[in-house]
């Protein structure tokens, strides 16, 4: 039985990814406690495989992203199985603290501390407005995005994502990530 958070039908908002329609799988509980979290990981269900692919199969799309939390913790080479042969692109948002299962299609790394992913497809490291913290952690990727943190205050926002604009300026390796879904307030 997995830890179900929530399961919501939306875009997605941040990453190479944004814009596409997906299915999101929001798995309960995390190896880290990041102050800017924005999962309520008291409230779960548990929810067999077959029971995640009967929750996801009336949505349009074949894109599931699996997140949480720490997805990592949870998902296991049945449920990729299983989502695979009921023919879903498999994408997963990790911390990178864990290597993922065998058999993810795009793998979206966001590290936050220690780290045992050495590739993915796309890092995504937040940025505080502290040029000093940008790290690749030495993990290789098609594609590095910087997405500016949110920290709950529009004028200190404003000056974070202006900073960042400025660093990829200087640092082309990286591309900016906004959290569109914010943006045009949806899930």
């Amino acid at each position: 039985m997995k830890r179900v958070n929530e399961i919501f039908y939306s875009l997605q908002g941040e990453g190479r990814n944004t814009g596409r329609a997906a299915v999101f799988v929001r798995f309960a509980g995390c190896n880290l406690k990041c102050p800017f979290c924005d999962t309520d990981f008291a409230q779960y269900r548990e929810m067999s495989d077959d029971d995640i692919v009967a929750a996801i199969k009336d949505f349009p799309t074949r894109l599931v992203i699996l997140t949480g939390g720490e997805p990592t913790l949870q998902v296991d080479k049945p449920l990729v199985d299983l989502l695979h042969r009921n023919g879903y692109e498999i994408a997963m948002e990790s911390n990178g603290t864990r290597q993922p299962v065998e058999g993810i299609d795009w793998l979206t790394c966001s590290p936050k501390e220690r780290v045992a992913v050495k590739r993915c497809n796309e890092m995504k490291c937040l940025f505080d407005g502290n040029a000093d913290k940008v790290d690749d952690r030495g993990i290789e990727a098609e594609y590095y995005y910087l997405q500016p943190c949110d920290v709950g205050d529009k004028a200190r926002n404003a000056e974070i994502t202006a900073a960042c604009i400025e660093y990829i300026k200087r640092h082309p390796k990286w591309r900016l990530s906004l959290q569109t879904h914010k943006l045009i307030n949806i899930k």
